[in-house]
């Protein structure tokens, strides 16, 4: 990887800081309060992700909620890119390619982004489980990734109806998918962290489904094989 310069490493952290508070955004939340008067903290998994908000506020807060939280990964990795492109590189916007030399940069600001969405400074850094945003900001950071992240999971949540499960594998194979699209192994380290720390994050939805007890998803609000449950099944009670 070449050595960055300093008007590079002083965006790359702006955009750093700025991605993590944008993503940090609970767009769940907010939208279910304002469509349905539910707050999504106090039903269900507790959890402000699209399957919680889905289950507690119905299909229209949920579609908001993956087109909001989508987008804003989206956008910061764009925004953060090009920013990169026209203070470091003369407006090249080749050189913030993950895949290029200085494709360490683009990588962290796409962990901040996930990081951001899980650890919600606005919300005592709790937040999401990071995978709508996650897939978004793969988006903008490397489009085969996000491709294949959302292979993984459709393969494995649509015919298991567990959200969960698509989550999880698609956290793990993140990496993979970096490795495969020829990101080089400082670029990819970002994202082993962050597929650790969306495992992390579903770690309760992983123990149901080792024990069986893992409950499936419907866009049914208290749909009787998900319960009151979103994010996997995880009561709000359980959760706190």
């Amino acid at each position: 990887m070449a050595t960055p310069t300093t008007p590079l490493v002083l965006v790359t952290v702006a955009c750093m800081i700025t991605s993590f508070l944008v993503c940090g955004i609970p767009f769940g939340m907010i939208v279910a309060k304002r469509l349905n008067h539910v707050d999504v903290r106090t039903v269900g998994s507790g959890n402000i992700g699209m399957t919680n908000v889905a289950r507690s506020a119905g299909g229209r807060a949920a579609a908001f909620t993956l087109a909001l939280d989508m987008g804003k990964g989206t956008a910061c990795m764009l925004l953060s890119r090009l920013a990169m492109a026209m203070v470091a590189f003369g407006g090249d916007w080749s050189s913030t390619l993950a895949q290029g030399p200085f494709g360490l940069c683009p990588s962290l600001v796409f962990a901040c982004c996930v990081l951001g969405h899980i650890f919600s400074p606005y919300l005592g850094f709790h937040g999401g489980k990071g995978i709508s945003v996650g897939f978004g900001a793969a988006l903008g950071l490397c489009w085969p990734v996000a491709c294949g992240l959302i292979l993984i999971f459709l393969c494995l949540a649509l015919p298991s109806r567990y959200v969960s499960l698509g989550s999880i594998c698609a956290a793990i194979s993140l990496p993979i998918w970096g490795a495969i699209s020829g990101l080089g192994l400082a670029s990819d380290l970002p994202l082993v962290v962050v597929g650790l720390t969306v495992v992390w994050a579903h770690r309760s939805n992983l123990s149901k489904l080792l024990r069986g007890e893992e409950r499936s998803f419907s866009l049914h609000r208290g749909d009787s094989a998900g319960g009151a449950t979103g994010e996997g099944g995880t009561s709000a009670k359980e959760r706190r």
